[in-house]
């Protein structure tokens, strides 16, 4: 069987997966990237990786080879790209095509009633819904907006961003937190609005106030603030103001091993992205590394990787002062951070990873090929993706957090 995994450039976020894909069909997976990594992401601490992988071809280098792994593939895997005409014609030839895909109404379902939004939509993907096109929905939201336009009926499933695993002993995680006597409360992302950083510094001024109260007892805390950007200026400004700096530490842009090192360090990850956030895929690295997550619901990764209470805590609507809620208890309880800790990394290590998601997708297609039968997982990658409704998960989460 020969896979070809289409998309603009690979990066850290997709090699363990092609990796995993590499080990299971050798020379017959093939991975093809449409352009060269912009140098917003290189001066991230991204590298361009793709060199030397054996499965990588550039299609601005080796075009008509390119072009045929795309068309003649048993199977193609069609993320994001700049050739959605070359999709097309596969798709209009029956092939076998699984689509990988964030949300297509991130702004606002809707927009689902612009007609030549919808034209293109129709061109893409609903025209294909009786043909053999199936859909992996890279965020929890996904499914409900192509649910809504009538594509992939049937035939939509869970699928994520699979970050590099690290294994650890029993044990090993919790001796790495803590050292320092204080609790680490780490966030790691551009410093774009979408991605909330203030939300940091109106913590930490907040924290220091309870603490002043006695609220922590003799708990002390620290925030670590882990990458730049446009507003990285205006939140050391506003942490100055604020009179926290010295709770706050900034780390800047760091390579992909360093924020992980960082993050074992770290007794409390926060995520505070909204809706715009397709995925998220430094909270499967805060769970990989036995932090105790506190997330937001809006973003994609949540609903799938986060059980609220169990190895993790969501909060609805990007509400900051639910956020603030959870963290103020998880500082005040240490029995509480290791258990949803430990079972953030096991939700990691046992289903959601790179590995486990290669073996459920080649059973999958094996399935397909062979017998023209669904083969679907009982949970996490390749389950069935629910149609979800982010205003409906909000209203129930808001009302267990009244109940607790």
């Amino acid at each position: 069987m020969i896979v070809t995994f289409l998309s603009n450039y690979i990066n850290h976020h997709q090699i363990p997966f092609c990796n995993a894909c590499y080990e299971l069909w050798g020379q017959g997976f093939h991975f093809v990237q449409t352009r060269p990594m912009e140098q917003e992401r290189l001066s991230m601490g991204w590298s361009d990786q793709g060199q030397g992988l054996p499965y990588v071809s550039c299609l601005y280098e080796q075009e008509e080879a390119c072009r045929r792994l795309v068309l003649e593939s048993d199977v193609l895997l069609a993320g994001w790209s700049d050739q959605e005409k070359l999709v097309q014609r596969r798709l209009q030839e029956g092939k076998l095509t699984v689509r990988i895909s964030e949300r297509l109404y991130r702004e606002g379902q809707w927009k689902a009633i612009s007609p030549k939004g919808l034209w293109h939509k129709y061109k893409e993907h609903i025209r294909f819904r009786n043909s053999p096109a199936y859909l992996l929905c890279a965020g929890a939201y996904v499914a409900s907006d192509f649910h809504l336009i009538g594509a992939y009926p049937g035939k939509m499933f869970k699928w994520g961003y699979f970050t590099q695993l690290r294994t650890y002993q029993e044990g090993e995680l919790a001796s790495r937190k803590g050292r320092d006597g204080k609790v680490h409360i780490a966030w790691a992302a551009r410093l774009i609005p979408l991605k909330h950083p203030e939300y940091m510094i109106r913590l930490a001024k907040d924290l220091k106030e309870l603490a002043g109260k006695g609220y922590f007892g003799n708990t002390e805390f620290h925030l670590d603030l882990i990458g730049g950007g446009e507003l990285e200026p205006r939140i050391r400004e506003l942490a100055d103001r604020e009179q926290v700096s010295e709770l706050c530490t900034f780390h800047g842009f760091q390579t992909p091993d360093k924020v992980r090192d960082l993050m074992e360090q770290s007794d409390i990850f926060l995520f505070t992205s909204n809706y715009l956030e397709g995925w998220g895929a430094v909270v499967n690295e805060a769970m990989n590394s036995g932090c105790a997550v506190v997330a937001s619901l809006q973003a994609g990764a949540v609903p799938y990787l986060i059980e609220h209470g169990v190895n993790g805590l969501a909060y609805p609507d990007g509400d900051y002062e639910s956020m603030k809620k959870q963290v103020c208890r998880l500082i005040s309880d240490s029995s509480m951070r290791t258990e949803l800790g430990r079972k953030a990394y096991h939700t990691i290590r046992d289903l959601w990873n790179a590995d486990h998601a290669a073996k459920a997708l080649s059973e999958f297609l094996q399935a397909l090929r062979e017998t023209g039968q669904l083969h679907v997982c009982k949970e996490g990658p390749l389950s069935v993706a629910p149609v979800l409704s982010m205003k409906k998960l909000n209203r129930e989460l808001k009302r267990k957090e009244r109940r607790d």
